[in-house]
């Protein structure tokens, strides 16, 4: 039987995995979730233990996918997926000190932890539009890495157009050309004159604004609004924490975080069985998440840009998700929660505080204190870490307390795609690009600077879909 999948807000149909899948935001403007989620006990880990990614990943989302896709085609697509990343092993341990580690997640192709759902993505919508004879149009918002990978994943598929919001001039030389260099009549890049949230909100609001795209056109989320997204990421959770042999112990996880859908596919990995003792919640100044746990209140503040600019995010699109929870999956509580955030700050109540407090930890870093921490891990490990998985060491460090519990960092992208920080830390270093990337500052470039305006958005894109 098919898990099933609701929106957070109450009100949009129910749908089964390959809608949900084409549907992205909910015509409600919530998010879709799993009516429920599949348990893994104790025996079925160590059963896990000696998987490969993609048998391990097969294991983890088929449940979430039921009979949508066949388990031949499914194992297929999973194997495909993570064949192209770098390091046998996908997501490789490096230990930093004692209990303290950092899991690589930037192996794949673009060199984000991005890879890892939007690889898949891209597969599981070529098998379904294929079969089902469909053409789509993907939008998408950027703060630097999730172009680039969606970008790598879907530009194969002849059925999709792809339309790619950064926000112009406020992402790195690096996560720009990986995704302006892709030149494809399929693909679009676009930069906004304005921020990541301006980007993100015409996304949110062409999902259930008017249709605008000819033909009647079905628009496709790829940020991690998209449930696949999320349930993709749930998987280097528990490969991570079986890698260590931590079966009956618990593992805690640091996370470099500014949407929030990375740390809730940890969240998830937590409710489905996985022994976790901590999940830190790790911020630049941008402290949105910090702030709602250590002030009870969710708050918008102006965007700050900073040497971590993927974080640079001032509403945590996801953070809606386990808002819902904390609402007791209640779409009429959380609904009047979201329609209090647009208009004003958001307290939450006493309990919900409590109960985020419990799952959660949380720390920020200015700018000034990323650069000491990837002087100080390259100088007293040896090992050069990216800006944004800085702020995840510094913010292991600071919420381990006397805890015993393995702590892993999510190395979230390859320090290259970051030279400016890496050389504000003043490190004796240079990170260096893969071979495959080694050409791209030769590359030619395509895009086209928009100004921040919906309805200009909107009619670029409609005038360059493909018939």
């Amino acid at each position: 039987m098919s898990i099933r999948y609701v929106s957070t807000r109450g009100q949009a149909p129910e749908l089964d995995f390959e809608d949900v899948l084409l549907a992205g935001l909910a015509s409600d403007g919530g998010l879709y979730v799993p009516t429920s989620l599949p348990k893994f006990d104790e025996a079925q880990l160590r059963a896990m233990q000696d998987m490969s990614y993609p048998e391990l990943a097969y294991e983890i989302v088929s449940p979430f996918i039921g009979d949508c896709i066949g388990e031949k085609d499914l194992r297929e697509i999973l194997k495909d997926t993570y064949a192209s990343f770098r390091h046998p092993a996908v997501a490789p341990l490096v230990q930093l000190d004692h209990n303290q580690w950092v899991l690589e997640l930037f192996q794949g192709p673009t060199l984000a932890f991005k890879d890892f759902a939007l690889q898949l993505l891209g597969r599981l919508l070529d098998h379904v539009l294929a079969r089902r004879g469909e053409k789509v149009v993907i939008m998408g918002a950027t703060s630097g890495d999730t172009g680039s990978a969606a970008i790598e994943g879907c530009k194969r598929c002849d059925n999709i157009d792809i339309f790619i919001l950064h926000p112009h001039q406020r992402v790195s030389e690096v996560q720009r050309r990986q995704m302006t260099t892709v030149i494809a009549p399929n693909i679009h890049n676009i930069a906004v004159e304005g921020n990541f949230d301006d980007c993100q909100a015409m996304v949110k609001t062409s999902f259930v604004a008017e249709p605008f795209l000819p033909d009647g056109r079905r628009l496709v989320a790829v940020n991690s609004i998209n449930w696949a997204r999320i349930m993709a990421q749930i998987v280097y959770y528990f490969y991570a924490a079986l890698a260590l042999g931590r079966i009956d112990r618990p593992t805690s996880f640091s996370v470099p975080t500014g949407n929030f859908g990375d740390i809730f596919a940890g969240y998830l990995a937590k409710q489905m069985g996985l022994p976790v003792e901590k999940l830190v919640i790790a911020t630049n100044r941008n402290d949105v998440l910090h702030r709602v746990l250590t002030e009870g209140v969710y708050a918008k503040l102006s965007l700050e840009a900073s040497l971590s600019p993927s974080m640079d995010i001032t509403v945590s699109s996801n953070f809606e998700r386990l808002l819902f929870d904390l609402a007791d999956r209640d779409g009429d509580v959380l609904r009047g929660w979201m329609e209090t955030f647009a208009k004003v700050d958001l307290a939450l109540s006493d309990q919900a505080l409590e109960r985020a407090k419990a799952l959660f930890d949380s720390d920020r870093s200015s700018d000034q204190e990323t650069c000491d921490e990837i002087a100080s891990v390259w100088n007293n490990q040896g090992y050069l870490v990216d800006p944004h998985t800085a702020i995840g060491t510094k913010a292991a460090r600071a919420c381990q307390g006397s805890s015993d519990a393995a702590m892993v960092t999510l190395a979230t992208a390859h320090p290259a795609k970051f030279p400016a920080a890496i050389e504000a830390a003043g490190v004796a270093t240079k990170a260096h690009l893969p071979p495959h990337l080694s050409d791209l500052f030769e590359r030619e470039e395509a895009f086209d600077v928009l100004p921040n305006d919906l309805a200009a958005v909107q009619r670029f894109m409609a005038a360059n879909c493909r018939a």
